[in-house]
């Protein structure tokens, strides 16, 4: 059974980009376009993993992340952030939300796949 991963991204280019690398991968995605949609795609579902982008329309990452650490449903789930930041103060705050990696943009596919095995163990 391959792994469910939720793609949390304001930009569908690189929705897009995340969802290829990872159904290539045999990964399962489903995807939504901000931290809003985000967080209520993860609270009606089960998700193996989380990738998201930090800013966002309506909600962003590191909101999200905060609210779905507080569901004990979604408190053990990998977060991981891919976003054009790089600054160790944010990556600061997004570990004390909750968030398990971070990959900076652009990012490569196969890094990507590489992190996300390792992060999943599979």
């Amino acid at each position: 059974m391959s792994a469910s991963i939720l793609i949390v991204d304001d930009s569908t280019s690189i929705r897009v980009a995340i969802r290829m690398a990872l159904t290539g991968a045999v990964y399962t995605v489903s995807e939504a376009a901000d931290g809003a949609q985000g967080l209520s795609k993860a609270s009606g579902s089960r998700f193996d993993m989380i990738i998201t982008d930090l800013n966002m329309p309506n909600m962003d990452g590191l909101s999200m992340i905060r609210a779905l650490r507080k569901n004990p449903a979604q408190c053990g789930t990998p977060i991981l952030f891919l976003t054009t930041e790089s600054e160790d103060a944010m990556k600061q705050q997004a570990k004390a939300a909750g968030a398990t990696g971070w990959l900076v943009k652009p990012f490569v596919p196969e890094q990507l796949i590489r992190v996300v095995r390792k992060v999943l163990g599979r």
